[in-house]
């Protein structure tokens, strides 16, 4: 039998969501170990994307399977067992052909940056040094990205993908000068590594003058090269909703609700 697990995490301590050979602690690793000790045998779970080492999520989907239903309370259980920065929402009954990876339609980002310094969303958001953006040309910079396909350039390791095609369904920031604070929300169909920091980077770049709107337009054009590609920081960045054409997950009062206010 397969189960969706609807979860959230805080990335900050971790190595991204998927298991890897090299480092220290992921949430996988966690959830899997957990799983473990709730089911006194080993359980894998499959998770509906990767994130970056730091990067939040607010909403994620993994998929256990399981020889038969569990005789107890298994969100319970698992939150009592699970660290203090991993909770489980839901845990959803499904088809065993449902996958939580390729079954996914829609996945959203949200990034934050701010400005004025404030040590509450230190973990959550970006404090950028740069407060004089134009904010106009930032907008004609998200236009485009919405009206791109092909997101080559912008992305870490462009080969290890089959093709590097996206369908942008939604591209927009939102701005609260008086907090000063940002926010960037992108959702696309699938998205490759490291591709929602780096047009936050290339944003930000566009905003401080330090690239004009020709130059990025060329940049996505795979007209100008960049070498040397530096994606924003990792804490600002949360995986904020995933969709499935057969389950709607329930929302949930996390600290991205909180963190939308006033940029929405």
């Amino acid at each position: 039998m397969r189960y969706f697990l609807h979860l959230a995490f805080d990335g900050t301590q971790y190595s991204g969501w998927q298991r890897q050979k090299n480092t220290t602690l992921t949430v996988q690793e966690v959830l899997e170990q957990t799983l473990s000790i709730v089911f006194k045998k080993a359980v894998t779970a499959y998770g509906c994307g990767r994130t970056d080492a730091g990067v939040h999520a607010s909403q994620f989907v993994a998929h256990v399977n399981l020889d038969e239903p569990p005789q107890f309370d298994l969100k319970f259980r698992l939150n009592k067992n699970l660290p203090k920065d991993i909770a489980i929402y839901e845990v959803i009954d499904v088809n065993d052909k449902n996958h939580c990876r390729y079954d996914a339609t829609v996945r959203t980002y949200d990034y934050f940056l701010h400005w004025k310094k404030d040590p509450y969303l230190i973990n959550y958001s970006t404090l950028i040094e740069e407060n004089q953006l134009d904010f106009g040309k930032m907008d004609a910079a998200t236009k485009m990205i919405l009206n791109t396909q092909d997101f080559r350039p912008l992305c870490k390791q462009p080969d290890f993908y089959k093709n590097t095609l996206c369908n942008i369904t939604r591209a927009q920031f939102f701005i609260n000068e008086w907090e000063g604070r940002l926010r960037f929300t992108i959702s696309s169909n699938r998205f490759l590594r490291g591709m929602v920091r780096l047009c936050v980077s290339f944003l930000l770049q566009v905003g401080a003058g330090k690239l004009s709107l020709d130059q990025f337009q060329q940049i996505l054009n795979q007209e100008l090269n960049i070498l040397h590609k530096r994606p924003a920081l990792p804490n600002g960045l949360f995986l904020s909703r995933v969709e499935y054409p057969f389950v709607i997950l329930k929302e949930s009062n996390s600290l991205i609700k909180m963190m939308k206010v006033g940029l929405e």
